[in-house]
């Protein structure tokens, strides 16, 4: 429980984190600075790289493509270590958190697609609202304290871990590119190689970074979103610490297996750094000139609707039919209201949302509209989820004698 504790504290102080580098970014794309904003944001990096290389060409796409490959790393070792040893190890504890998540991204996206059906141009985007963002929904439930049961947390955990698993598969098969078989080949035999090297029992973290990277590399290369190789270098990073520990319990794997010390040390850099910067180059939109109706364009309204209404929708229907069906247990401790307001909080799509909505619409004037529909939904489901948790808190009975 404590390695959970821990987890949890550094995602929610990142979630802090996170939120005050996104407001930094709309004030300052509202502001006199907003040129200066801009021109950081779209810093060009082509000049500095080798010609002729279809690589990033501004900042913002560097860090969405390069650093956000850590991210990616981390949640692929996060799902690794709790599907074999965590809380989604424990048969029917995944199956809550599991469907939820599955019917929580299906009913977003149909919602949006329905929204934009008679816009083929814009339907791309459906799987925008379909994420959760962990850091910033944890972040706010680390403003209410011991309000909330640490079974809600678990559960939000566990829902926004299968919401990353789905989101990746999504990326992989519908927000590619070109696809270059060659370098797809290459980057299977270096997948190959990793698998290699946890097969011969390889411990040592370098030579697992060193294909690793070359792997980020061929897989840009080929078309596929290069955040994909964190993802399969990931699964291949050794969760045991060596032959003897394979015979140990899963409680009992050391904090010196690769998997635990890869993961102990990317946490702080990715909470800390690549998600507020991503959130700083992306999360920066200028509301000059926004009316009502902008909030109407299919686009945002799309999203919001999704992130807001989809998401807490299908979370907690699914949850209470499962319950009520005796199929899986309703969380310890917690009760309806409070897990109304978790369920609400999945709405919270930022990182990953943004992510999805600078893939489905690079460099256009859409990426405008997903960046009102990813703020609308998200600061709404915040708001309503905080005050319902606020609300629903157990209340203390004073007897007077």
């Amino acid at each position: 429980m404590r390695a959970v504790a821990s987890f949890l504290k550094t995602e929610a102080a990142g979630g802090v984190v996170l939120f005050a580098a996104a407001i930094l970014a709309v004030i300052l794309d509202n502001s006199p600075l907003a040129a200066v904003y801009r021109a950081f944001r779209d810093w060009p990096l082509g000049s500095a790289l080798a010609a002729g290389i279809p690589l990033h060409v501004s900042l913002r796409s560097g860090i969405d493509d390069g650093l956000m490959a850590l991210f990616f790393l981390l949640v692929g070792l996060e799902i690794k270590r709790e599907m074999l040893e965590g809380e989604l190890a424990r048969g029917r504890q995944v199956l809550l958190p599991a469907l939820a998540a599955l019917v929580g991204m299906a009913v977003p996206g149909l919602l949006y697609a329905a929204i934009n059906l008679g816009s083929p141009a814009t339907l791309r985007g459906w799987a925008i609202p379909a994420a959760t963002d962990i850091a910033f929904a944890l972040g706010v439930l680390a403003l209410l304290g011991s309000r909330v049961p640490l079974s809600l947390r678990l559960f939000l955990t566990a829902v926004a871990i299968f919401d990353d698993l789905g989101a990746i598969l999504i990326i992989a098969f519908f927000y590619g590119g070109r696809i270059s078989l060659t370098a797809l080949l290459v980057a299977a035999v270096l997948f190959g190689v990793l698998i290699l090297f946890n097969r011969r029992g390889v411990r040592a973290l370098t030579p697992y970074l060193l294909v690793g990277l070359a792997l980020w590399w061929f897989v840009l290369l080929s078309g596929v979103q290069a955040t994909v190789a964190g993802v399969l270098l990931a699964f291949a990073i050794p969760l045991r610490a060596g032959p003897a520990a394979t015979r140990n319990p899963p409680a009992a794997v050391p904090s010196t297996a690769p998997l635990r010390r890869l993961e102990g040390a990317l946490h702080p850099w990715v909470a800390f750094g690549v998600l507020p910067l991503f959130a700083f180059t992306n999360a920066g939109v200028s509301f000059g000139g926004v009316t009502l109706a902008t909030f109407g364009a299919p686009v945002t309204l799309g999203i919001a609707v999704g992130l807001f209404l989809g998401k807490q929708a299908a979370i907690f229907g699914t949850l209470w039919l499962l319950v009520r069906l005796n199929i899986a247990p309703k969380p310890a401790g917690a009760s309806w209201p409070a897990v109304y307001g978790v369920a609400v909080l999945c709405g919270i799509g930022f990182t990953m949302s943004l992510f999805i909505g600078g893939l489905a619409f690079p460099g256009t004037i859409l990426s405008e509209e997903v960046r009102y529909g990813v703020i609308a939904g998200s600061f709404l489901s915040a708001a309503l989820g905080y005050s319902v948790l606020f609300l629903s808190r157990p209340r203390r009975i004073r007897v007077v004698l």
